[in-house]
């Protein structure tokens, strides 16, 4: 089985899964939001296809480790999906997922700025299941 990372954002998610042993984490290609209900619906798809057991949405916490607004969508939208999927669904802060993404972006081609941010996305979530699955492999999760 894997572990879908999601980078939950208002247009776009960024998408990443984990390999069967959950040892590796690869970008997919980030999904635009249609909406709660279209958006959970391609989710389900995405989960039954890839054989999805358990999902990790980043959290965003501020600097000062406050939760806002954003934060509280974020928990509505992994309630949502638990009840959807009927699945594990865990919450890993993700204060430094977007700057580590930006780092593994800098030097690569000069693309145009929306493929750019859609790409970073990805990357941001790619990089919050790595930190999220070696959580696990420690204990930690």
């Amino acid at each position: 089985m894997a572990v879908l990372g999601i980078d939950f954002g208002s247009r776009r998610f960024g998408l990443a899964i984990s390999d069967e042993s959950e040892r590796i984490a690869l970008p997919l290609e980030p999904m635009q939001s249609r909406g709660a209900r279209e958006d959970l619906a391609q989710l389900r798809l995405l989960v039954r296809e890839r054989g999805i057991d358990r999902v990790v949405v980043g959290l965003p916490i501020s600097m000062d480790g406050r939760r806002g607004a954003q934060a509280e969508a974020v928990d509505r939208f992994a309630e949502a999906l638990r009840e959807e999927l009927a699945l594990p669904v865990d919450l890993l802060d993700e204060r430094w997922t977007t700057r580590e993404a930006e780092r593994a972006l800098e030097g690569g081609s000069r693309r145009g700025r929306r493929k750019k941010k859609a790409v970073l996305d990805s990357v941001a979530a790619t990089v919050l299941l790595r930190a999220y699955l070696e959580r696990r492999a420690g204990g930690h999760a």
